[in-house]
């Protein structure tokens, strides 16, 4: 039985930006098997502000205002066109490349949302759209998006060069294991690609330790073996596995994006959460700042 291809919704804006992220999508292997929908969600005058035209004195502005939304739904519609072509040329098949472009309803971030729930697998966002500001590392409809896409994975394109260098994070927890499996079914079976799973405890190893005992893991070989279980069962050969565990660090997450930076991975990937007994935060600690001190990183939060 030839397995249902996965399908990943891609959100953009119709900025420079997005086109960045459309670019980034095309140079990732992994997703050229994927159904792909391109999705955007327009920002259309409210119907009651038509009702304007019934008044004398407004009727030429109303008519401006309704001139510039067409030409802004015609610069959307060339925009998406030209984001497909552009998928299209780096070697997506063109029918596993969908357009859609939506009336905003209730709001940018909560109506991607509702589209996520119609049979993704994925969603791929950038850290920041439209409105973007230099001292800002997410923008406000990615930050709701982090927040509230707790059911699937959420991709985040960076602006690093795409590699086939994936730095996967594990610590035994759940959500981890849940990472190394997504890894496993979206690129097991591709050519070329390493793995380096990357374990690191604190400072305070007695605490991380003692989280580890309350979940029945021994050690990082434990973990580590199960990950690569994982892989080699999803199709990576052995030789494409690395594995390099840290002691002592003061971050979790300092030590992830560094060996990123420092040895040219090009996509960190992690769970959502990890083994922390604290339960109130909506991203775990790990993760929420891998994504905020990782600006130029791709990476990919596991649910």
């Amino acid at each position: 039985m030839v397995p249902k291809p996965k399908r990943l919704l891609v959100a953009v804006d119709c900025t420079k930006r997005a086109m960045q992220t459309i670019q980034y999508a095309g140079e990732e292997e992994a997703f050229q098997k994927m159904q792909m929908v391109l999705f955007n969600v327009f920002n259309n005058i409210p119907e009651a502000y038509y009702d304007l035209e019934k008044e004398p004195k407004s009727v030429k502005v109303v008519r401006h205002v309704r001139s510039w939304e067409i030409n802004q739904k015609k610069e959307v519609r060339a925009f998406m066109e030209q984001a497909k072509k552009t998928l299209v040329e780096m070697g997506f098949n063109e029918n596993n490349v969908q357009i859609k472009i939506q009336n905003r309803r209730k709001g940018v971030a909560r109506d991607i949302l509702e589209e996520a729930v119609q049979g993704y697998d994925a969603v791929l966002i950038r850290r920041r759209g439209a409105t973007a500001l230099n001292n800002i590392v997410m923008g406000s409809v990615s930050a709701k998006l982090m927040e509230k896409l707790t059911f699937m994975p959420v991709l985040i394109a960076g602006r690093n060069p795409v590699n086939k260098k994936i730095l996967l994070a594990v610590d035994g927890s759940p959500c981890a294991t849940r990472a190394v499996r997504f890894i496993a079914e979206t690129i097991g079976p591709l050519e070329g690609y390493e793995v380096c799973l990357f374990h690191a405890l604190r400072g305070k190893m007695l605490d991380d330790l003692d989280v580890f005992k309350e979940n029945g893991i021994s050690d990082s070989e434990q973990i580590f073996a199960e990950a690569e279980r994982i892989l080699l069962e999803g199709g990576f050969s052995k030789e494409a596995i690395s594995y390099r565990s840290m002691t002592g660090v003061l971050s979790r997450a300092g030590a992830i994006v560094n060996a990123a930076e420092e040895e040219n991975w090009g996509t960190i990937v992690l769970g959502r959460r990890g083994l922390s007994r604290v339960r109130e935060f909506f991203m775990g600690r790990v993760s929420s700042k891998v994504v905020f001190a990782g600006r130029k990183n791709t990476v990919w939060i596991v649910t």
